[in-house]
């Protein structure tokens, strides 16, 4: 009997911690005294805090200057106030704290993990203080890193799949600020100087321009300590000004490469969906169908499955300030590619048309919200929804309203959103290969 008990109060527990984490976390909100956004959740079970700062200073802020944004915010981590990025990796090394910078077309972001211990603590929130209120850009420091974007960019162009998604973007955004890659190009890149990132910090690194979000075995009280800890030596300054919206593409465009290798990469894309779209949840759980689901989606169906064209495909959405970029991807042989292009636009066109069945709309709703509450699983999880949440100024209840919104989607609401929204007669083609093999 006590061997029953002990099963029963187990198995109790584990459907407790499971709707826990389907109910999704508790956020709760506020702004610094210098107009930085907070959102926080208590999570006391390990004694660990994240801190992640999100600042609207990613590459559509390049402002002419492509790939500033990116090197101006790694450099931040190469060396702040009195330390140079030695001494601040063995301050954060000796008290077991981890720091991270990072990038992307909307976001970048200089982030801390930590133990709450005092020390280990107090260590970081100093350091991370330090990195995001005075870094040095010290010009040995700027040659170093940009040596080593130009390594990075002189790589993308011997990758077949690097050049391909670089021509996709360009031809997809045009002349939109999304259009250009994160890191720049060789000459944009070899043409900043120390001047150019300390302007660019100024203007995007700033109270008013960034989201604090902050996870951890703390209490509300120590939240908001730690969130004006971290940005008191940022000037208040203004929010960057609204992204200009992404044109609609006019009319198909078709742009092969010539590549010497033995598969050909093909990539379809088009505007797609911005971040709070009101058709995010049909779009997201029709794409979830069509291509990303891996292995079991239609497009694996029919192009690996029935054809043998290709190991893998996907389609996906990336949605963004303004609307990113709906992708269709794959790679095959040479000789396939005309075939396995055909197939691609083909299984969308007739997706768009028809949607999914009831049965493939009702396995890929179990497949997102049985796997979600993994996806909130950890601290450092949360974070980087905590900054999506306040970065893109989404509902507070947006984890806790997930799985319902999903559910919710219907046959016909994918059917009709994926009409409205997605146009194969428009889309961009982009294939790198050996053509005509």
């Amino acid at each position: 009997m006590n061997g029953m008990k002990r099963k029963f109060w187990l198995v109790l527990s584990l459907l407790l911690f499971v709707a826990q984490l389907q109910a999704g976390p508790k956020i709760q909100s506020w702004h610094t005294s210098k107009g930085a956004r907070v959102l926080f959740v208590a999570a006391p079970e390990l004694p660990m805090v994240d801190v992640r700062l999100v600042f609207d200073a990613g590459s559509a802020r390049d402002d002419g200057k492509p790939g500033v944004t990116s090197l101006t915010n790694t450099l931040m981590g190469e060396g702040a106030g009195e330390w140079n990025a030695d001494q601040i990796a063995e301050r954060l090394e000796n008290v077991g704290a981890e720091l991270e910078v990072g990038s992307l077309r909307d976001m970048a972001w200089v982030a801390l993990r930590s133990l709450t211990d005092a020390k280990p603590l107090a260590t970081g929130l100093e350091t991370l203080a330090a990195v995001v209120a005075n870094p040095r850009f010290e010009p040995e420091d700027l040659e170093r890193e940009r040596q080593a974007t130009l390594a990075s960019l002189l790589a993308d162009e011997q990758s077949p799949g690097a050049i391909g998604k670089k021509v996709l973007y360009r031809l997809v955004f045009g002349d939109h600020p999304y259009a250009h890659p994160v890191e720049g190009s060789q000459a944009s890149v070899k043409a900043l100087t120390r001047a150019d990132l300390l302007a660019t910090y100024r203007r995007l690194y700033v109270a008013r321009n960034a989201v604090v979000a902050i996870v951890g075995a703390v209490d509300r009280a120590q939240a908001e300590q730690i969130a004006e800890q971290v940005t008191a030596g940022l000037t208040e300054g203004e929010p960057a000004p609204a992204l200009p919206e992404v044109a609609p593409i006019g009319q198909a465009q078709l742009e092969s490469i010539e590549f010497p290798s033995s598969q050909s990469h093909i990539y379809l894309g088009q505007p797609g969906m911005k971040r709070g779209d009101p058709d995010y949840f049909a779009l997201y759980v029709g794409n979830h169908v069509l291509g990303g689901s891996g292995l079991v989606s239609i497009l694996s169906e029919e192009v690996r499955e029935k054809r043998g064209l290709s190991y893998s495909v996907y389609s996906y959405f990336l949605p963004m300030r303004q609307s990113g970029i709906f992708q269709l991807g794959l790679q095959t042989k040479n000789v396939q590619a005309d075939q396995a292009q055909q197939v691609l636009l083909d299984t969308l066109k007739r997706y768009v048309s028809e949607g999914p069945t009831a049965a493939e709309l009702k396995a890929a709703k179990q497949n997102i919200t049985g796997g979600f509450p993994l996806r909130i699983a950890s601290n450092s999880k949360i974070v980087e929804y905590l900054a999506v949440i306040g970065f893109y100024d989404l509902p507070l209840d947006y984890l806790d309203s997930f799985t319902a919104k999903v559910e919710a989607v219907t046959v016909r609401q994918v059917r009709d959103a994926f009409r409205r929204r997605i146009h194969p007669d428009r889309l961009v083609t982009v294939r790198v290969g050996r053509q005509g093999s």
